[in-house]
């Protein structure tokens, strides 16, 4: 147990160094980040394999065993969660870069928006034009239906009074 043991150990600080590598790194990041993880997860095969061995220490090394793979798998996990804090700050900082070149990459008239502002505004203009005659023809054309309704019946009362 106490090779694996030690052998873990020193993957641990190592990964510890990697880590303080990678907050300095740039272009670099993505390919040590993958290095670290997979560093993480061989850890963590070792650490089952020294559950299992700590396990069948004799009765008076087994609690202090069973202790130090412990502490081993708690600063495993304590990387595993700086890791990923990592990877969420890169790729935020990489979405908030994309966002600012498209911004950047944006062109702002003012000019074209004012002369798109100043169209539409004559055609709102000309289309209040537009809805007061026809209000005006639909007033006008209901007296004439009214006045055709009422000349219409005053020839058919002239027709049957006079063909009758």
């Amino acid at each position: 147990m106490e090779p694996l043991y030690q052998q873990t150990h020193k993957q641990v600080h190592e990964i510890q160094s990697h880590m303080g590598r990678l907050e300095t790194a740039d272009k670099q990041s993505v390919h040590l980040e993958n290095e670290i993880q997979a560093s993480i997860d061989q850890i963590f095969s070792h650490l089952e394999r020294l559950e299992i061995l700590s396990s069948k220490e004799p009765p008076n090394k087994r609690q202090n065993a069973k202790l130090r793979v412990d502490q081993l798998k708690y600063d495993v996990q304590h990387l595993q969660t700086a890791l990923q804090n990592f990877q969420h700050r890169r790729y935020t900082r990489e979405q908030q870069e994309r966002q600012r070149e498209e911004l950047l990459s944006r062109t702002f008239t003012t000019n074209g928006t004012q002369k798109k502002i100043l169209d539409i505004a004559n055609m709102l203009g000309l289309s209040n034009t537009v809805m007061r005659l026809i209000e005006k023809r639909a007033f006008q054309d209901k007296y004439f239906m009214l006045g055709g309704m009422v000349l219409t019946c005053v020839v058919m009362f002239l027709v049957v009074q006079y063909l009758t």
